[in-house]
């Protein structure tokens, strides 16, 4: 595989170092003006120019070869420019807000999104509850630094344990169903726990948790603006740069598990249950994994949301959050981190940018959306065949 990416790359005249700067700095810029732009016609635009550039790719594949191989031979120049654009892109917002939060909700989404990835994109196993592992997180850290004075960094751990230990009960009775009846089980549990949340006294019932602490870092409250060479970001840039951390290492674990015996067990069981068991593979036990670790991850991505609100009710956490975050794993392309990435940002932010349309916001979404499915049926950017390195 990385030798047909070498030859796609050896056919192109620019440089691979050129290719990565001009895509990065290029979806840096696109991203910015999604963001600032506050009239619909623009917005429209931007959609647009988003929807032409995946049809090119869609009807002349070689360009998205070429830009995947110049990736493939400029991964550090790439992993460096992307960490510097993420460190200095709210300083070019203009001390806007409303983007940085938009910013903030869309990086915790993405996370959301990967974790569903490991369970949906790698091994095929539908699973409704993301958002009630989710808001298992957030009550957990919440309720620990409200009544047990607990800090942000201690719950932070505490509630992925929580979360995981509920994942794991999800999981093993899930192995007794499959497919749509397994749906149904995640739908079931889903339900329950929202319903749990709203109606428990020491969950606050209907009316949530209210003043939940900010974290701090090093006597740095999270409240408090940035200021820093003489420049002032607000306060939310401090949850930009945590969720941004967040982002980064469900990244890397998305990375490691997938080249790793797990991912390649959870391949195998997408590809063919019964060829897997055939090859020894403990498919209950690797189902059961790919809950606890989406579970892991929610969980880490509900507690920077508690703290970020610093309220949160039962109407957070509801099934719609988990059929938005399965939505965002299918529209962006199953089991390609990118895609997944990208799925999360457009559809946290597209709904945001319509509310012009006020009540029919919603159906515009889902215009834009079968339009961006019907131009990449596999997803903006669809799984890549498996590679190892040296072949």
């Amino acid at each position: 595989m990385s030798t047909t990416l070498t030859n796609i790359h050896s056919r192109t005249t620019l440089p691979a170092s050129l290719i990565v700067a001009a895509t990065e700095i290029g979806g840096a810029i696109l991203l910015g003006a999604f963001l600032l732009a506050e009239s619909t016609p623009l917005v429209v635009a931007l959609l647009a120019v988003m929807g032409a550039l995946f049809a090119a790719m869609q009807y002349r594949p070689q360009i998205e070869e070429v830009i995947v191989a110049a990736f493939h031979d400029a991964r550090g120049l790439a992993t460096a420019l992307a960490v510097a654009i993420v460190l200095i892109y709210p300083f070019f917002l203009g001390g806007n807000t409303y983007a940085l939060h938009l910013l903030i909700v869309s990086l915790l989404y993405s996370v959301l999104a990967l974790a569903l990835n490991f369970q949906l994109g790698s091994a095929n196993i539908p699973n409704f509850a993301t958002g009630a592992t989710y808001g298992i997180g957030a009550y957990t850290s919440a309720l620990l630094a409200i009544h047990l004075g607990w800090s942000f960094w201690a719950t932070l751990p505490a509630a992925a344990i929580v979360a995981t230990v509920f994942g794991f009960l999800l999981g093993i009775p899930s192995m007794r169903t499959r497919d749509s009846y397994l749906a149904l089980v995640t739908i079931a549990f889903g339900i329950v726990i929202h319903q749990m949340l709203n109606n428990l006294s020491w969950t606050g019932g209907p009316n949530g948790l209210v003043g939940i602490p900010a974290p701090s870092l090093l006597g740095h409250s999270f409240m408090r603006p940035i200021e820093l060479f003489g420049f002032r970001l607000p306060s939310q840039a401090n949850f930009y740069y945590l969720s941004a951390a967040l982002l980064g290492l469900a990244i890397l674990s998305a990375k490691r598990l997938h080249e790793s015996r797990v991912g390649l067990a959870w391949n195998a069981i997408r590809a063919d249950e019964l060829a897997a068991k055939c090859q020894g593979i403990n498919v209950v036990w690797y189902k059961i994994l790919a809950f606890g670790v989406d579970a892991f991850l929610a969980a880490f991505a509900g507690t920077i949301y508690a703290f970020y609100i610093s309220y949160i009710s039962p109407d957070n956490f509801t099934f719609l959050v988990s059929v938005t975050i399965m939505t965002m794993v299918i529209v962006g392309g199953m089991d390609n981190t990118l895609g997944v990435i990208l799925g999360a940002f457009l559809l946290t932010m597209l709904p945001e940018k319509l509310r012009v349309f006020s009540d029919y916001r919603l159906l515009f979404v889902s215009v834009v959306v079968i339009l961006f499915l019907i131009l990449r049926p596999k997803g903006l950017f669809p799984q890549r065949q498996r590679h190892y390195g040296g072949q």
